[in-house]
């Protein structure tokens, strides 16, 4: 999952980024509003943590502009602010959610998790290619009923995959959405994983999934 953190106090961003990566997220972060719309648009997201109180751009601004642009990844809004109005705005302006400073992480990854249920508009939580079953809220791979752990970047990459499912993606696409604005390594890493992958959702099982388009990048299909 991708993720991007749009917050001005740079011990909470710094703090947020290193907690979502440990856990398996690549992470984004813009210190003001112009940049977190910049970096929305620019890139695809599965969530947006938000901050209210931004320099440049506030938070419900940056929000609204999303939303009147189009952009429909879900919106976790933070606040330093109490009381029923600033929630009222946040949601008023297109946010999915909201959450008061000072917050538990345990909390804030709860809620993240539940709006990747969500999804944006047109997407699914669980999504089935053949009978391999990817569930991103859980973060779960199944072939039929047999359990397939994965590691959290192996996760990443097979999601991707089966998001667009039946279409070739290549290695900048995958690494476009798996991996942060702050790569800059190989892109043949995606065939170290597109290999671990084949070893583990299609080996075991005689499948042939994952499939090499010569020169041009990798399909998933049934």
């Amino acid at each position: 999952m991708r993720v991007l953190v749009v917050e001005d106090e740079k011990r909470l961003a710094d703090t947020l980024q290193w907690g979502l990566e440990a856990d398996g997220y690549a992470v984004d972060v813009a210190g003001n509003g112009l940049d977190g719309l910049r970096l929305a648009e620019q890139h695809p997201y599965q969530v947006i943590i938000l901050d209210i109180m931004l320099p440049g751009m506030n938070g419900y601004k940056v929000c609204a502009e999303l939303r009147k642009r189009g952009n429909h990844t879900p919106i976790l809004m933070l606040t330093a602010k109490d009381g029923e109005y600033d929630e009222a705005e946040a949601l008023d302006t297109g946010a999915d959610d909201f959450l008061r400073k000072p917050f538990s992480y345990l909390v804030l990854t709860a809620r993240l998790r539940a709006l990747m249920r969500r999804g944006p508009i047109g997407s699914a939580a669980r999504i089935s290619v053949g009978d391999l079953t990817v569930d991103s809220a859980k973060r779960t791979c199944h072939r039929a009923t047999q359990a397939i752990p994965l590691t959290a970047k192996e996760f990443a990459v097979l999601e991707c995959l089966a998001r667009h499912a039946g279409q070739v993606l290549s290695k900048q696409d995958i690494i476009d959405q798996v991996w942060d604005m702050a790569f800059d390594g190989d892109p043949n890493i995606v065939e170290v994983y597109i290999s671990t992958l084949r070893r583990k959702i299609d080996a075991p099982f005689g499948r042939n999934t994952i499939t090499t388009v010569r020169g041009v990048g990798y399909r998933l299909e049934d």
